[in-house]
Parts: structure tokens; sequence; C-alpha cells
């Protein structure tokens, strides 16, 4: 009788026990659903970031570029480089220094091929293979021009707006001496998230540099968190996924545009509070 009623008691705490498991997940899928349900509004914002200037100085200081982190660590394949702010196109390490050459005014030379070599021969002599200009690469200082995509929350369990930056990109800017197409051409992307674990986090290199106080020197994680950085908004996320600079030919409306859509967020946070 009192094996029975054992073996009766066993079967009741494993049901018990099994009808908690599935509740239990359920119940954790409902949360997932309903953590969802709180984007109450989202816009996608690409932002371009010029190191020059004096606000972004600490994302460019000597020996700490974050431009030559990027370059360092794609070199040394310890994160991936992307075609574009999509994520979708991954470039190999040689895709990506080949992106990095400095295009050079004279004739372009392939050595394994004849008639290459001819025209090398026409244009440089009998010794052309050491009057031939050697490749050369953009630095870390010369690449100045940046642009993060984020996407911008509103998470009504929190009831704040919060910063989801997606991607940081590289670029070669238009106006350097050195680029006689004289065109903005991406170099690369590089996954937020990616950076923080894989780059960011516990290198000593990877610091912004506190032009105030060398005692408050901040991690770059901290720093795109805090938005310790200046920047201006060029293109907001629209079906056709034009920069505002497409919409607006003319330059001074593009500024124009830029500020605008900038007063528009903030205006909107803003008024989340009257209600």
């Amino acid at each position: 009788m009192k094996t029975c009623k054992s073996n009766y008691l066993n079967s009741k705490n494993f049901l018990l026990s099994t009808c908690f498991i599935i509740f239990s997940y359920f119940s954790y899928g409902q949360n997932l659903q309903q953590r969802s349900n709180d984007v109450m509004y989202k816009k996608t914002i690409t932002r371009a970031l010029d190191l020059r200037e004096k606000q972004n100085e600490g994302l460019h200081s000597k020996n700490h570029e974050l431009t030559g982190l990027l370059i360092d660590a794609v070199i040394k394949n310890k994160i991936t480089a992307y075609g574009n702010d999509s994520l979708t196109i991954k470039l190999t390490s040689t895709q990506f220094q080949e992106r990095l050459k400095i295009p050079s005014a004279g004739p372009s030379i392939n050595v394994n091929n004849p008639a290459d070599t001819v025209d090398a021969y026409i244009a440089y002599g009998p010794d052309w293979r050491i009057q031939i200009p050697a490749d050369e690469w953009y630095l870390a200082k010369d690449l100045y021009q940046l642009e993060i995509k984020e996407e911008i929350i509103f998470d009504k369990e929190k009831s704040k707006l919060v910063y989801n930056i997606l991607s940081i990109s590289l670029f070669i800017p238009a106006d350097h001496l050195a680029n006689i197409k004289g065109l903005q051409s991406v170099v690369a992307s590089f996954s937020f998230n990616e950076l923080k674990n894989n780059l960011f986090k516990n290198n000593p290199k990877a610091i912004w540099y506190n032009i105030q106080n060398e005692a408050q020197h901040k991690k770059l994680t901290d720093a795109f968190e805090l938005r310790l950085f200046s920047s201006y908004i060029v293109r907001v996320s629209n079906a056709k996924d034009y920069y505002l600079a497409d919409i607006y030919s003319d330059q001074k409306k593009g500024i124009m545009a830029s500020l605008w859509a900038a007063n528009e967020l903030m205006e909107y946070e803003h008024h989340l509070w009257e209600y």
C-alpha cells in the first residue's frame, strides 16, 4: 500500500513539474512577444561624422585613431568588413586593402600581362620595372569621414527613446588631395556589436581621448553610447532609401533638411512627456 502511495505521489510531482515547465515556456514566449510589442516608434537614421571637428578629436587622437583600429583589425582578421551598411556583403582582407589603395594618375601596370609591360616600356623606358610608382595606401589619419547608422526606438516599457547603433562605415574623403576622382567612396562598414565585443572590449588603444581632462579618458563603447560625438543627419529611413542630398539637390536645401530632421526628432522626444 505504501509503495502504491509513493508511486502516486511521484507521478503527481512529475505531472506538476511538467506543467510548470510548459507554463514557463509559454509565458517566456509571451514575454518575448510582448517585449517586441513595446516598441511604439522606430526610425532608422544615418549620421555623418567628420573626425576633424573639435568635438570629434577624441576619436581621432594620435596613435588612438578609430580609423587605425578598424584598418588594423580587418588586416589581422579580428573583425569582419562589409561592403555596405546593411552588413550583407562580406569583404576579404585583400578586397578591403584594395579599397584603401591610392589611385595613381599614371597607367595601371600588371607585370604578368604582356600588353601592360609593353605600355610600361613605352612610358618609362628600359628601366620600367624601377620607374613604376610603388603602390600607396591611405593611412588612418587620411580617413576622417565616417557614417553611423542607428535605430531610434521609443520603448513604452522603459518610457524613453533608445539609440541603437547598427553599423559604422568608413569612407575615403572626397576632398582628400590624393583622391583624384574627387568622390567620396565607401571603404567598408562594420557591425557595431562586433566592434564592441571583438575590438573595443579590453583594448587599451580603444579609447576616447578626453582633451579637457586626461584622467577621464573613456572607452570607445562608452563614448558612442554617451553620444560624445558631433554629427549631422544625412539620411532618414524612406521607401526609396534616398539620402537627403538625393531628395534636395541644392546643397543649401540639403543642409536645411538635415537641421529640420534633427529638430523633428528632438521635438518628438519633447512631446512624448506631454501625454
